[in-house]
């Protein structure tokens, strides 16, 4: 059930699912999260599984430390877990870049023209305060061109199982008020919010033309791992002990 956008080149990214590791129990099977207390042996073994998907050894995975920030870095040499940034960029066709999540949404760049790629993990503060935008903004300074830039929105918590609290809601309303046609309120205390949706919309408004987005839910597609839905399920008993899968791209 791993997924790839047709608008990205179909040889050169990929939106890994849950399976095809060798990772056990709550974290099976292509668990990519060190701060989780999976074995980490099987962790690496996992990355190199996805390494390998491009033919390219474990070396060639260029893997952030992820938080919620809006920072982004250019990536002249892979690494793995050494720079700490939510967005990353390269023009360099030896590295991979890979993003980790599970449930927050993965966006993938690609300008076809000038050959340079990006990636930003879009949580929702991530994406409110830039994430993507800045992402963006780094792959122009390389010599990228909006108008040849293709961006993809890959599996995420949508809409449905996305419930929040009002101090979400109002952090987006005093951005921008008309961020509340992102909402959906549910009763006093509780709204629904589309991850998806708002990152599309933070595409558009840059000026980024091609556009796609999955429509996968990580919370209710058991394909994939979800922060969420292992909450709900008691799995998580230690800050930061849980699964995520890796979304990634090269040239």
């Amino acid at each position: 059930m791993s997924y790839t956008a047709d608008n990205l080149p179909q040889n050169k990214h990929y939106f890994f699912d849950r399976h095809g590791g060798v990772s056990r129990g709550k974290y099976a099977s292509l668990n990519a999260s060190l701060h989780s207390l999976d074995v980490c042996d099987n962790i690496f073994k996992n990355l190199e599984i996805a390494a390998n998907h491009y033919r390219q050894p474990l070396q060639n995975l260029a893997i952030l430390t992820q938080g919620v920030s809006n920072h982004a870095v250019y990536v002249a040499q892979p690494s793995q877990y050494q720079i700490s940034a939510d967005g990353m960029v390269t023009n360099k066709s030896d590295i991979i870049l890979a993003l980790r999540t599970a449930d927050c949404a993965p966006v993938l760049f690609y300008d076809h023209k000038n050959k340079i790629i990006g990636a930003a993990h879009a949580g929702w503060r991530g994406a409110l305060h830039g994430i993507i935008e800045n992402t963006l903004n780094l792959m122009l300074s390389l010599g990228a061109e909006k108008k040849h830039i293709a961006a993809a929105v890959g599996p995420c918590l949508q809409k449905i199982s996305f419930f929040c609290q009002k101090d979400m809601y109002q952090e987006f309303l005093q951005t921008d008020s008309l961020y509340q046609k992102f909402f959906t309120i549910q009763d006093d205390i509780h709204w629904l919010f589309d991850a998806e949706k708002f990152c599309v919309h933070r595409l558009h408004e840059y000026g980024i033309e091609s556009i796609e987005a999955s429509g996968i839910n990580t919370y209710t597609d058991e394909n994939y791992f979800s922060y969420r839905r292992s909450c709900h399920q008691n799995l998580v008993t230690v800050p930061r002990d849980f699964p995520s899968h890796l979304s990634t791209i090269m040239l």
